[in-house]
Parts: structure tokens; sequence; C-alpha cells
């Protein structure tokens, strides 16, 4: 998938009524936009040390890496299944048939409780 027009997609939680946030974030792709394939995101982590501010005062040090994250749908339909479960194993996810039977087992024990 091309990337097509530069939008920036922002990455947003809802909030329930007891003002928790939801632990899964979402972004709300504009009408005639796609969803990127790809998202760049910051880290910040608080070092622990302190440099002086410009009015002398301490200010904390950031250090900052950025991650990049893909869509696995689009790596699923693009790459050769055996690249793919490459890709699910780096990141520490079971292989693809393997997810995919448990995922079967749990969906049929869903289906055994709502028919009772």
């Amino acid at each position: 998938m091309p990337i097509t027009d530069n939008w920036v997609p922002e990455i947003l939680y809802e909030e329930s009524d007891d003002s928790d946030a939801s632990v899964l974030p979402f972004i709300m792709v504009p009408q005639g936009k796609e969803m990127p394939s790809m998202l760049y995101v910051f880290e910040s982590r608080d070092t622990g040390e302190f440099e002086p501010g410009l009015e002398g005062e301490s200010v904390p040090v950031v250090q900052w890496d950025l991650h990049q994250y893909a869509d696995m749908a689009i790596l699923k339909d693009e790459l050769s299944e055996e690249a793919y479960d490459n890709v699910r194993a780096a990141l520490g996810l079971e292989l693809l048939e393997t997810a995919s039977q448990k995922g079967q087992k749990i969906t049929q024990k869903i289906r055994e409780k709502i028919e009772l």
C-alpha cells in the first residue's frame, strides 16, 4: 500500500463514564483517507539526569527514540506465510496457524455458552 498523502493521524483513547481511559487507542480516519500502513511514535524516557534550563533552572534530560509500527494485515497479505511467521516470531507472537487454532477453540467455547 503506497503512501498517498501526508495526513497526520492522531492517536486517541476513549474515556468511560468513570474517567478511565481504554487500553486500546484508536485513530479517527478522515473521510477519503486511508489508515496509515505504518505509524511512527517517539518514545520519551527520563534519563534521571538534569541540565540547566534557559533561566538556570534544573531541567530533566529526556532520551528520545523513534519507533515504527507496521500494519500486520498488510504484512500478512504481502509476505509469504513463512516470512509472516518469522515476523510474528520476532515479535514474540505464536505462529499464525497455532494462534488461529487457539482462536477457533475460544470462539467455539463462547458459542457453546451462548447457546445454553
